[in-house]
């Protein structure tokens, strides 16, 4: 899997020249996830090309999708641990620029405890821990309230009303570092993506492997929005330009607000099926509007069409998967 890792982590222009001005070590908290490892090959492979100096450290306890040997072999620095261990995040290094990606989602909708303590507690601790640095924080396009597809989605300057406890939680995430970048002057960027896909992973991978096997596709949550994870990455790391204080959120997807119908039917197509479709479709959806990044870092450059035919053709051929649905269904909130 090395070569799709090495191409979802390939490096634009408009991140490069992001990075070709930063001075000093780059921290990613939390890398060990979905998007760590494309996030800290990433930046190893710019600054690499740039010929600059930046030391990359990826922080996490390494026990869901990668190894530490994965970012190793790359030249990214690892140190593991559990972000609870106050002993582990004493040690951490003090770097001027902080990725934090550190964030609990599956498998808490029966433990809201857990979703306090990962998601609002630990974020507390390290927004503070890091008070003195340049912080770009995860954050999810569900801390809006549900739009319909006519109003466009929400946009940065629109209500945060969320739906369901991991929701609110990750609202109450983005107040911790409000809240530091406030007292502290900390420059602080809120990343309100969704929703991220690749070929192992995402809503695209959910709907073409229910097209593929003749399993129906629940329409209750029938509009997202979608953006390859690779252009995700490059507008995240071009949001070191825009965080300052007060803490400024941006909505990171794609230009369209993407029918699941629709979706199901061109994968149809691709493998020469008929879609099955189960629920009633919704009038409303967590929909993001991201023009604003757009305009501040140029549209993705992976079209949806791109991306539905690169998921296929990766289902096709038998490609393997993460294994892990994400539940875009769900009008609860609970994951």
């Amino acid at each position: 899997m090395e070569e799709i890792d090495w191409f979802l982590s390939t490096p634009q222009e408009g991140a490069l020249n992001t990075l070709r001005k930063l001075k000093g070590d780059i921290l990613v908290l939390g890398a060990g996830g979905k998007m760590g490892l494309h996030l800290c090959l990433l930046l190893r492979r710019a600054v690499r090309d740039l010929g600059q100096g930046n030391r990359i450290w990826a922080a996490s306890r390494f026990l869901s999708l990668n190894s530490r040997e994965s970012y190793e072999e790359h030249g990214v620095k690892t140190l593991a641990g559990d972000f609870r261990d106050s002993s582990f995040t004493d040690s951490l290094p003090h770097c001027p620029t902080v990725f934090y990606l550190v964030g609990a989602k599956f498998g808490t909708g029966e433990n809201p405890e857990l979703l306090r303590e990962i998601n609002i507690e630990v974020a507390a601790r390290m927004a503070s821990r890091f008070r003195n640095a340049k912080i770009v924080a995860f954050s999810t396009g569900c801390v809006y309230s549900y739009m319909t597809p006519e109003s466009g989605g929400s946009h940065e300057g629109s209500p945060t009303e969320p739906v369901g406890e991991y929701a609110i939680s990750c609202l109450e995430r983005e107040k911790r570092f409000e809240a530091v970048s406030a007292e502290s002057g900390t420059p602080v960027a809120l990343i309100r993506l969704n929703y991220s896909v690749e070929f192992r992973y995402g809503v695209l991978i959910d709907v073409g492997e229910k097209v593929m096997s003749g399993n129906p596709i629940d329409l209750t949550m029938s509009h997202v929005n979608l953006i390859w994870q690779n252009d995700a990455l490059n507008q995240i790391v071009q949001t070191l330009e825009i965080a300052q204080t007060p803490a400024v959120p941006i909505n990171i997807t794609g230009p369209e607000i993407v029918s699941i119908r629709a979706l199901a039917k061109q994968f149809g197509k691709l493998f020469g099926t008929e879609p099955h479709f189960i629920g009633e479709p919704s009038p409303t959806a967590w929909l993001s509007n991201a023009s604003r990044s757009h305009e501040l870092f140029d549209k993705p450059s992976i079209s949806l069409q791109t991306m539905v035919e690169w998921t296929a053709a990766w289902l096709i051929k038998g490609g393997s998967t993460h294994g892990k649905p994400t539940g875009f269904e769900r009008r609860d909130g609970r994951f």
